[in-house]
């Protein structure tokens, strides 16, 4: 666990430090310099304005394509995490034993649990950081996303439904539905996992309202970008999950008949 809190924070931190070296009032171009403008936010601006300019210059339907492109890239990593999830979840209760049997919080103790948990992972090819991947992935995309809205005209002051998408939703609709749908994949997921971990499931409640807040400050192109995530990710969940329970079951079946 803690070696995931220090890998997606390190990488957050990195993220952080090369998008706020850049100015948001400075336009995006090709002239642009710096490895962030140059490299992350001035090809998702092209690429927001290419497909604009295939949907009759819908700048909303754009941004709702892309982010569906994007959500479909990073699939194959959503995949390995349920895969990481399930695998995590099945070993809970030898993870546990090893807890009680090293329960002594001396350092030695300490040490020899981690060991321990080290080798049962390895033993059943499970990798506790996998998980975090899709996050690692994301906030960099979540980053540049809102500095190509903000660095790109045509993006900033186009309007799409009631929202003009450089601004923040006037009516709060967007930062609700991202709470909301947020709640429902993280209540879905966690139904799909068997998860009754305490800590998962006051996140569960807490991560909507960390969504919400910044949405309502935020760009609405930006809080547009996660409610369609969001959505897109509730239907992910079930195809995933419905995949691996099939393939489980062809596999206790072909078990059962070789016995």
């Amino acid at each position: 666990m803690r070696k995931k809190v220090v890998a997606i924070s390190s990488l957050v931190f990195l993220t952080v430090l090369l998008a706020g070296c850049t100015n948001l009032n400075e336009p995006i171009n090709a002239q642009s310099t710096g490895i962030w403008s140059k490299w992350f936010v001035y090809p998702l601006s092209e690429f927001i304005i290419f497909v604009a300019k295939t949907l009759w210059n819908s700048y909303g339907l754009a941004i709702i394509v892309t982010t569906i492109i994007v959500r479909l890239v990073l699939m194959p990593l959503m995949a390995k995490q349920v895969k990481s999830s399930q695998a995590m979840q099945e070993l809970q209760p030898k993870i546990k034993e090893l807890q009680q049997k090293y329960s002594s919080k001396d350092q030695n103790t300490q040490k020899k649990l981690q060991e321990e948990q080290m080798k049962l992972f390895q033993e059943n090819k499970v990798n506790p950081l996998a998980g975090c991947l899709p996050i690692l992935i994301q906030m960099p995309i979540l980053f540049a996303f809102y500095q190509a809205i903000m660095r790109t005209q045509q993006i900033k002051t186009q309007s799409f439904l009631w929202f003009q998408l450089g601004n923040s939703d006037p009516y709060y609709i967007l930062p609700v539905i991202a709470a909301v749908t947020t709640f429902l994949q993280q209540k879905i997921m966690m139904g799909r996992m068997g998860n009754t971990n305490p800590q998962m499931a006051m996140m569960m409640y807490v991560f909507p309202i960390m969504i919400a807040i910044p949405a309502f400050y935020f760009p609405s192109a930006l809080a547009l970008y996660w409610v369609v995530g969001n959505i897109f990710m509730i239907f992910q969940t079930y195809i995933i999950y419905e995949n691996r329970s099939d393939s489980k079951d062809k596999k206790l079946a072909g078990g059962a008949k070789q016995k």
